[in-house]
């Protein structure tokens, strides 16, 4: 139902960072649960990180625990992903993801997908 438009990816160094940021739609925007997740080439789809609606909850992969920092401004309708210390696995097309419901680490889980945006770290 939310429509999600993701930006700030780019090309960065191992050890950079970089900021993601999710536009959502509409004053519902604080109502949906959002997460974001990654997709490398050939390679399926994986979890991220996920928020609950208020942002009081949070929840990260293994992989970028520590280093990556998932927030959102319901007045603005943003959901941000801040990411530091950035490796080259890292590499991949980062989506941003909602659902009506609570929060999430589930792909199928959710029901509103941006189109992504790429994300390179260079060794």
């Amino acid at each position: 139902q939310v429509q999600l438009v993701e930006s700030g990816g780019g090309l960065v160094q191992a050890g950079g960072s970089l900021r993601l940021s999710c536009a959502g739609s509409g004053r519902t925007f604080s109502t949906y649960s959002m997460g974001w997740f990654r997709q490398a080439p050939g390679k399926e789809r994986e979890f991220v990180a996920a928020i609950s609606w208020s942002g009081g909850n949070t929840y990260y992969a293994d992989s970028v625990k520590g280093r990556f920092t998932i927030s959102r401004d319901n007045a603005k309708n943003t959901m941000y992903l801040q990411m530091n210390s950035l490796k080259p696995e890292d590499t991949a097309v980062y989506y941003c993801a909602a659902r009506s419901g609570f929060i999430s680490t589930g792909l199928y889980d959710y029901d509103s997908w941006g189109q992504g945006t790429q994300v390179t770290v260079s060794s």
